[in-house]
């Protein structure tokens, strides 16, 4: 008979906490130094709450939508967000501490690692409810090593720009979590969980996440990019949004048997834009092309949601919670395709056409082989029965993880 309670993690959740934390210290004591300020630093700081605000608040409540799940869906963020930025952190400037025996730390240096944490934070979408904080720290770990990896790859020998090798985070982080939930498929996944639903509450903090996210989506991609061509990629953000917003609506209305909106589908559509943009950011000059990758990516993002979700559970069994391959693998496959065929559109000299097409295709065709292949790996080493999975019965649910002082048993 399976136990009535989920297996309690002191063992296991405390002392990897510990031991990391206590790693990260002892990495920063010998390492660590504070850059010069400088002005341009400083005039990051609104820009760095933005993607602060998008990272804890966005992306956090937007996890909270599961009836049962909201002090998980927010909490498991925040623990993973703070992991993961730290590990990115050490891991982007091996470089740095390689050629001077010094990591300089700024606001430049934060943002980038909180950026790289994003991958995982879209990664865990996918496995939402069904595991542990243990596993989700693993995750973290595991993602942002892959990711890092393949950023360095991408600008080492293809010599891929730091924006376009760092907005493929949508492109890996989706495909990367498609893996964990393929592999980590549970029986009885097609038939549904019982606490995998959502009430009137836990939608409108998840609908608060969203707001978030598409209030704040135009400092996220435009963060990284110089004075001059920040102002472009705040104005195409935004329009961009604004396009997937209303086309999202459109669609999800005519896609539902009833003729209702769905919230859940809703707030997982109408960033598509958004991503879209990001990714294709370098190639996007004018209005109207940034408003017809939201149109299009809305598109795509709605339909898969509401078909291809559905179709990979029972076809594949792969059970996607927050269906991130609609949400942020399509839309940011579209934006590498915008992004290709815009600078060849531009390009005037065939031989440059063909010599930036294929340094293209097979910088996407990296970031896909290694975020397979580590998701992969991830995924069957979080197989063991060593880090202790919920049961079927206790997924979604917080009581698992959290203390409930007031909760009073009925007799």
């Amino acid at each position: 008979m399976a136990p009535q309670y989920a297996p309690s993690l002191r063992s296991r959740l405390a002392p990897l906490l510990l031991i990391l934390q206590t790693g990260f210290i002892i990495i920063a004591a010998l390492c660590f130094k504070n850059a010069e300020i400088k002005k341009p630093f400083l005039n990051l700081y609104p820009e760095f709450q933005d993607v602060n605000v998008i990272v804890i608040l966005g992306f956090g409540f937007l996890c909270t939508f599961p009836v049962r799940y909201g002090f998980s869906g927010s909490g498991f963020n925040l623990l993973v967000a703070v992991i993961a930025t730290q590990w990115a952190l050490i891991l982007s400037c091996i470089d740095s501490w390689y050629n001077a025996g010094i990591i300089w730390i700024d606001l430049k240096s934060i943002i980038h690692a909180e950026l790289c944490a994003v991958s995982a934070l879209i990664s865990i979408g996918s496995v939402l409810g069904k595991t542990n904080p243990v596993q989700l720290t693993l995750i973290a770990l595991l993602e942002v090593t892959g990711f890092v990896l393949n950023e360095w790859l991408l600008q080492t020998l293809l010599k891929v720009q730091p924006l376009n090798s760092i907005m493929l985070l949508h492109v890996f982080g989706a495909i990367f979590g498609v893996m964990l939930t393929w592999i980590l498929y549970r029986n009885g996944s097609k038939q549904g969980f019982e606490k995998e639903k959502f009430d009137k509450k836990s939608g409108l903090f998840s609908m608060l996440g969203t707001v978030f996210l598409w209030m704040f989506w135009p400092s996220f991609n435009s963060v990284l990019l110089d004075d001059q061509t920040r102002l472009e990629a705040v104005c195409s953000t935004y329009l961009a949004l604004a396009v997937s917003a209303v086309t999202a609506a459109a669609l999800a209305v005519l896609s539902s048997p009833r003729g209702n909106l769905n919230p859940i589908q809703l707030q997982s559509c109408i960033l598509a834009g958004g991503v879209t943009v990001g990714v294709s950011m370098s190639a996007v000059k004018e209005p109207w092309e940034a408003m017809a990758l939201g149109f299009t990516a809305a598109v795509i993002s709605t339909l898969g949601y509401r078909y291809l979700k559905t179709h990979m559970l029972i076809a594949f069994e792969c059970h996607d919670t927050c269906a991130v391959l609609s949400t942020h693998g399509f839309p940011g496959l579209l934006g590498w395709l915008a992004q290709l065929a815009l600078h060849i559109k531009d390009c005037d000299n065939h031989t440059v056409a063909i010599r930036f097409a294929v340094f293209h295709i097979c910088a996407l065709f990296t970031t896909i082989c290694l975020s397979l292949s580590m998701g992969i790996l991830t995924a069957f080493l979080l197989k063991l029965k060593f880090w202790r999975p919920p049961q079927n019965k206790k997924c979604f649910d917080d009581q698992a993880f959290w203390e409930f002082p007031n909760l009073v048993v009925q007799k």
